[in-house]
């Protein structure tokens, strides 16, 4: 590698995700790098027979506050922020070592507040600050060093360096991936203080999703698209669904997918939704599912014809079968998906089959938004029913109470 100091290489590894650490350490420590740690990373490495200096050594100051101050001390900070030719004489006058490769990831804050028994006190524990600050500096001399904060990069920088290649164009990518990993994390952290607040509109609106699949094209084929999940949801939706079969979906699969989930889940019986063209083409309810599809099939067979079927209980061998004989289907999704259900729709290999939790109506939350030219369009999720608001008669006659039942089933339909 261009420029390499004579001086012995020297890597700051501080991690929560160890995945993978001490095989980037012990990769690192193979190529002359000097190993320098935190606390329970440290113990890892030297666990795995690396030698390790700890960052207290380094700095000569102890970690205080029960963990809270460990990184933040200028012997860190300077050896990351130090630029070549710049700054030697001021390394030089103030004993600061040279750091080449920063490896961190962050408290699992996002981890902590999914848990359900989760309080305040310990979600602000899991805020990071060292961390941050730490990739924040070495990202921004990206120039002379390496930071990496996700492990699935470890390889591809081992490679760098043991190959000997120029590692100008992969520092720049990684110090981008950096910064983009402390703006989620601040994005969580923010959302998350924010959720006790009545004003649901912020000044500044911030979206953090992670990509979770590329797709092959959008809603058109000259279109390129990709799906993101959006920070700190539950495991329920379209964004936690796990495929069984069927070919790749696609954008429009995703989106029909999702609107029929929304649609399923505003039903308490149980109940069946197909959908076209992000709009539902049949809906209904019954005492089984069976009884639901047939139903729901029924209200327009030929607009169901490569629909995509909801439903909001397990799905069962017959009701499977019952697709199977009756239509072409892109996509069936239920809660559950049990073998013989399975079995049944196997014979349809091109058929996208999706386990994934309705979202009940009443547990909907967070922001309705729409995308405009240049701007985002953003309103509180439509959660209300008919039942939960004065109904006013504006004609002579009142609708009967199977009149009502009807027009109140058809109102949840089409919100």
């Amino acid at each position: 590698m261009s420029g390499r100091p004579t001086r012995p290489r020297r890597a700051l590894i501080s991690v929560s995700d160890k995945t993978g650490v001490a095989e980037l350490a012990g990769g690192l420590a193979d190529l002359g790098f000097e190993l320098v740690s935190t606390g329970g990373t440290a113990c890892a490495l030297r666990e795995a027979g690396l030698k390790v200096l700890e960052v207290s050594e380094l700095t000569g100051f102890p970690e205080m506050l029960d963990g809270r101050v460990k990184t933040l001390h200028p012997a860190i900070h300077g050896g990351l922020l130090a630029r070549r030719g710049v700054d030697e004489a001021a390394i030089e006058e103030h004993g600061i070592d040279w750091i080449d490769l920063l490896a961190v990831n962050l408290y699992p804050f996002e981890a902590t507040i999914l848990d359900p028994d989760c309080t305040e006190e310990r979600a602000v524990e899991q805020i990071d600050v060292g961390g941050p600050a730490m990739l924040r500096a070495a990202a921004k001399n990206h120039a002379r060093l390496t930071v990496v904060c996700d492990p699935g990069d470890y390889s591809r920088v081992l490679a760098a360096f043991r190959n000997d290649n120029s590692t100008t164009d992969l520092r720049r990518e990684l110090a981008a991936k950096a910064f983009t990993h402390t703006a989620r994390y601040d994005t969580l952290i923010s959302n998350y203080l924010r959720d006790n607040l009545t004003d649901p509109f912020p000044d500044t609106l911030v979206l953090a999703g992670s990509k979770t699949r590329e797709l092959r094209y959008g809603e058109n084929p000259h279109q390129r698209a990709a799906y993101y999940r959006l920070p700190a949801t539950e495991d329920t939706g379209i964004a936690a669904a796990n495929q069984l079969q069927g070919k790749a979906l696609s954008f429009n699969n995703l989106a029909d997918a999702d609107t029929a989930i929304q649609c399923v889940g505003a039903f308490q019986d149980c109940a069946c939704v197909i959908v076209k063209h992000a709009n539902p083409c049949g809906s209904a309810i019954a005492a089984t599912p069976q009884a639901a599809y047939e139903l729901a099939y029924e209200t327009d067979p030929t607009s169901a014809f490569g629909g995509i079927i909801a439903f909001n209980r397990p799905l069962d061998a017959t009701t499977a079968q019952e697709i199977v004989n009756r239509q072409l289907v892109d996509v069936v999704v239920a809660p559950s998906v049990p073998p013989p259900a399975r079995d049944a729709l196997a014979a349809r290999k091109n058929v996208r089959l999706l386990e994934a939790e309705y979202v009940p109506a009443d547990r909907s939350s967070g922001l309705d938004l729409k995308s405009t030219a240049g701007g985002l369009l953003a309103q509180e999720r439509d959660t209300g029913r008919p039942e939960d608001r004065e109904l006013k008669i504006a004609t002579r006659r009142a609708p009967s109470t199977n009149e009502m039942d009807d027009l109140v089933f058809a109102w949840i339909v089409c919100k």
